[in-house]
């Protein structure tokens, strides 16, 4: 039994991260600050996925970049205007809301809320329309559906 349960824990997957030992900062309190900061870095070999989880060339290029300005002293938002400057707004996998990001940000809740909008105004249409009864059949109506076989006095 017990051995069961070590094949199990240990065929489980475990959580992997790319940073190698060599990039880890001897500070744990800069260590976390880039931890943080490349979990919000897109690599930009890999598209969908985290510096801090890539193992290409670049991401881990970036790591160190992100390391060594953060020992220079550089604050959070210093070394994201940074990697921004020299790789461009799509490195961040949030981007930053701008003007040109506006329409990400708003687009949808705008679209939901024009939909309420126009369901809203067309249930108080229809609410406050009266309700017409259909108007008798003329005579020349009612002699073409007899031509077709379909009785009109029901």
């Amino acid at each position: 039994m017990k051995r069961l349960a070590l094949i199990i824990a240990l065929s489980m997957p475990l959580p992997t991260h790319a940073v190698e030992p060599g990039e880890i900062l001897d500070d744990p309190v800069l260590e976390n600050r880039a931890r943080a900061l490349s979990k919000g870095l897109r690599c930009l070999v890999c598209r969908n996925q985290s510096i801090d989880d890539s193992d290409a060339g670049l991401a881990k290029d970036l790591r160190v970049l992100v390391r060594e300005r953060l020992v220079k002293g550089d604050t959070d938002d210093q070394v994201l205007d940074y990697v921004v400057d020299r790789y461009g707004e799509y490195v961040l996998l949030s981007p930053r809301f701008s003007p040109l990001t506006a329409l990400l940000y708003l687009g949808g809740p705008l679209i939901l809320l024009g939909g309420c909008l126009i369901v809203w105004q067309q249930s108080k249409t229809n609410a406050a329309a009266p309700a017409r009864a259909a108007a008798p059949l003329t005579e020349a109506e009612r002699a073409r559906l007899r031509e077709l076989g379909i009785d009109t006095d029901a």
